[in-house]
């Protein structure tokens, strides 16, 4: 599923394949969903019958050698048209053979409750019964150790471990997952590498994940998009006109003396009508999502990928986003009158029970400060400087404060000492609860912390103020230039955080996002989409937890983290492999090539048949109407070696652009208009001259075998 193992446009097997199926694509109710080469297919039916029938005598069509060359020309079009699809197919179902072997039946320990103690302390018991990983559902408990493949996608309830999900991601590198938090989901088809855990499955069988992608990159749930829809009732559209146009041409040639055969008016009407598009949109849509998957996104619907490229607005997540996800203690600013050592250990004793990576930091900053070595309250708390903290006390005797949303602080209680670190209006308000007084040298340096960038941590022993920490959230290098991208790609970027409006600005100032949300909550998110959509703008955004589903169903492209809940990836329309929350950039740009490709190779096809007009027009009245020689321009040599070349351009030039069909326009982060300017120079003025060029040396080879 990487980068590194996707399957190569040129492989013999994959080749055999799309030749086969491009066979098998030519049963008329397959042809019929291609308005466009359908025509071209009844317009070949048609020519392989004026074949028999000058082959039995019939007269004034041409001969049977020139109707039958004719016909083998439309039919190779019409393989060609089918080629492009069923590469594009066979690269998808390629990868789908690889995902199955991914899948193959795995044993499932099923954890069977037998409702009886397992131990003397009232631990309830289970059984394991092992299973086939087919027949487990939803609801169902197994447990996973070092070296057991994952039977089922679930939710972790119990343990943590390190898992390697290369079989999904491509990516050797192993992950943690664990019961709790943002990191709980794994996914089917992966290994543990350590540890243990109980997982719950999430997953009728059939639904899996695995299933999903299997039937994503086969194409067998893939549905044209409205954007291709639309394009196809305008080819469509196109291909009526030309029909009558073609047809009011018998009663002018009537009229001028001037007769055309059937192959003529065929392959005047095959090489006006847009085959070229025709043939390879189809081919582009799977394409989209190919790009998608090779960037280890599974998109849910083309629809997702187009609508990618459309997008006005894009919600960040700060921390891990645009931030490196973990914010550091920096810097201890005890209160006037407080020695450092005494802050020290209350900052040190406040962090007892924290463990997030920003609590580990400050006891490493504190301890780094102290050479690593800090003896408290003789000998009674011993600091060392491995990171734990030994109390002489017993542990009935001591109270660990964990951090709460409501208390929004954390600490710890022992003999008559309250040490708590928290958010400054939570310690604020405990503080003046207890009627002692905030000190204004701390609510300054609290505001130039947060007026920094930075987030504050105010520490009080029994109610006082003793001092602040100071936080460090660290911008990811080069996200100054990718945000530079998505504005000149005309797209609003806002950050959204938790953080106070004064470390929220500074943030966002130094990062160079547009807007940011601050003290976000979770319907703040669902109410800011809403209000852009109101506004009649897309919306994307990224969310990896339970509070961020109903904001990723409300966006119009939510993108979700494997690595998060299930409510999320059900809720998004994407699902990320990588868990890397910056993909959000690299799904606008495959969305916008999408599009670019699309739009590109639409404007070539149109103005091909410039070229191919004045290669035919003149070959149907040349003899009744010599004046015609003027728009010979390329001096072509005969009417019927000019029919021939320009029908055989036009089928060649369908399997000469599937690389680019398949592979996508080249996009570079430009204006709108600035971006019409370039495609109409290089794929307008090109698909003019292009076919000049190659009908006119296709006619002097022609020549040469006639």
């Amino acid at each position: 599923m990487s980068k590194s193992n996707h399957t190569s446009l040129f492989q013999p097997a994959l080749l055999k394949e799309a030749f086969k199926q491009s066979f098998v694509k030519l049963n008329p109710r397959l042809m019929f969903r291609n308005p466009i080469m359908f025509t071209v297919w009844i317009g070949t039916l048609v020519m392989f019958f004026v074949s028999l029938w000058t082959l039995f005598g019939a007269t004034g069509q041409g001969s049977f050698g020139y109707n039958f060359t004719v016909f083998l020309i439309l039919f190779v079009t019409v393989l060609f048209a089918n080629f492009a699809e069923a590469i594009a197919e066979a690269r998808g179902k390629a990868q789908a053979d690889s995902l199955r072997k991914t899948r193959e039946e795995t044993p499932a320990k099923l954890i069977v409750d037998n409702g009886k103690s397992k131990s003397g302390n009232g631990e309830k018991g289970y059984q394991i019964s092992v299973i086939n990983s087919s027949l487990l559902k939803k609801g169902d408990l197994f447990l996973c150790e070092a070296g057991d493949i994952i039977p089922s996608d679930g939710e972790i309830i119990e343990g943590l471990a390190t898992i390697d999900e290369s079989a999904i991601t491509g990516e050797s590198a192993p992950v943690i997952r664990e019961a709790g938090g943002d990191k709980s989901s794994v996914t089917g088809g992966t290994k543990v590498l350590s540890d243990r855990i109980k997982v719950i499955v999430t997953t009728q069988p059939g639904e899996s994940f695995l299933d999903k992608m299997i039937a994503l990159v086969e194409g067998a749930s893939r549905q044209k998009t409205p954007n291709e829809i639309a394009l196809t009732i305008l080819l469509a559209g196109f291909t009526l006109v030309f029909i009558i146009v073609c047809v009011t041409l018998k009663p002018f040639a009537d009229y001028s003396n001037a007769p055309i055969t059937i192959a003529a008016f065929i392959s005047l009407f095959i090489c006006l009508i847009p085959t070229t598009i025709g043939g390879l949109l189809s081919a582009i849509g799977i394409a989209g999502m190919d790009r998608a998957l090779r960037a280890n996104v599974i998109t849910k619907s083309g629809k997702a990928v187009e609508t990618a490229g459309d997008i006005d607005v894009l919600l960040l997540d700060k921390t891990g986003t645009i931030t490196i996800g973990n914010r550091k203690a920096t810097n201890f600013y005890p209160v006037r009158g407080v020695e450092e050592k005494h802050f020290i250990k209350l900052v040190l004793l406040s962090s007892m029970a924290d463990e997030t990576p920003e609590g580990k930091s400050i006891i490493e900053l504190a301890t780094h400060i102290d050479n690593g070595k800090l003896t408290i309250d003789n000998e009674k708390v011993n600091y060392a400087s491995n990171g734990r903290s030994i109390f002489d006390y017993p542990l009935s005797a001591i109270t660990f404060k964990k951090f709460t949303a409501e208390t929004r602080s954390s600490g710890i209680d022992y003999e008559n000492t309250k040490i708590r670190k928290g958010a400054s209006d939570a310690i604020r308000n405990l503080v003046e609860k207890a009627g002692n007084i905030f000190p204004e040298e701390i609510a300054e340096k609290v505001k130039a912390i947060s007026s920094n960038g930075g987030t504050p941590l105010v520490v009080s022993e029994n109610e006082t103020v003793m001092g602040v920490i100071e936080l460090q959230d660290i911008i990811k290098p080069g996200i100054q230039a990718r945000f530079e991208r998505l504005r000149k790609m005309g797209i609003k970027t806002v950050m959204v955080t938790g953080d106070n409006p004064l470390t929220a600005k500074f943030i966002a100032e130094k990062a160079g996002v547009d807007d940011f949300i601050a003290e976000a909550k979770p319907e703040d998110k669902m109410n800011y989409i809403r209000k852009e959509q109101s506004d009649g703008r897309l919306v994307a955004m990224m969310g990896d937890g339970t509070n961020d589903a109903p904001a990723l169903a409300q966006a119009d492209v939510g993108v979700a983290m494997n690595s998060g809940t299930q409510a999320a990836k059900e809720a998004g329309n994407m699902v990320d492999l990588d868990n890397d929350p910056t993909k959000l950039i690299e799904v606008v740009e495959i969305g916008k090539q999408l599009l670019m490709t699309r739009g590109t190779l639409t404007t070539f096809s149109i103005a091909n048949d410039v070229a191919k007009y004045f290669a035919i027009i003149p070959a149907l009245f040349i003899t009744a109407i010599p004046a015609l020689q003027g728009l010979n321009i390329m001096n072509l040599h005969s009417p019927e070696t000019a029919i021939l070349s320009a029908i055989i351009f036009n089928a060649i030039i369908i399997p000469l652009l599937i690389p680019l069909a398949l592979n996508g326009v080249a996009y570079k982060p430009i204006g709108a208009s600035a971006l019409l300017r370039r495609n109409l120079l290089i794929y307008g003025l090109g698909g003019v001259i292009i076919p000049f060029i190659g009908i006119k040396l296709i006619d002097m080879l022609v020549t040469i075998f006639i």
